[in-house]
């Protein structure tokens, strides 16, 4: 699995931690070098048998076709993607996505906001589509898609 925008490893952490997941290893990239550390301390105790890396990296420089290629490619943070369908190409086809944004206009840094799923879905015009849900917050609310590109 690689998370993109993987920040100080919450998600990982949380992966290793759920018994009903079998992962074999989890790469966290995230562009800020200060999150690495905090991550791998996270991480490095949850992980057990399965593998841990957090790397600082530009997710528009990663070989996503190499022979680490991941299974599973998690964004979090579309919402900070200027250009989503940009970024999806460089994925290989067919690759499974898990891709999470949101409407959460207040925050400067969230340039790729969504109002919708079905925007979000129209941005990233996945080849298949196993899932695509919303859930509502108090301020904002959280769009996922789950498929292949």
């Amino acid at each position: 699995i690689w998370v993109m925008g993987g920040w100080i490893g919450i998600l990982p952490a949380m992966l290793f931690d759920d018994a009903r997941f079998n992962i074999r290893a989890i790469t966290s990239f995230d562009i800020d070098p200060s999150v690495a550390p905090i991550a791998d301390r996270l991480n490095r105790g949850l992980s057990g048998e399965a593998l841990f890396s957090a790397q600082t990296a530009d997710m528009y420089a990663l070989d996503y076709n190499g022979p680490d290629a991941p299974d599973l490619v998690i964004n979090t943070s579309c919402e900070h993607i200027e250009d989503l369908p940009r970024w999806l190409s460089l994925l290989p086809k067919g690759c499974r996505v898990l891709l999470q944004s949101n409407n959460y206009t207040s925050e400067p840094t969230h340039v790729n906001c969504v109002e919708s799923v079905d925007e979000l879905a129209q941005q990233a015009q996945l080849g298949e589509m196993s899932y695509a849900g919303a859930f509502r917050l108090p301020k904002y609310t959280r769009f996922m898609l789950i498929g292949r590109v």
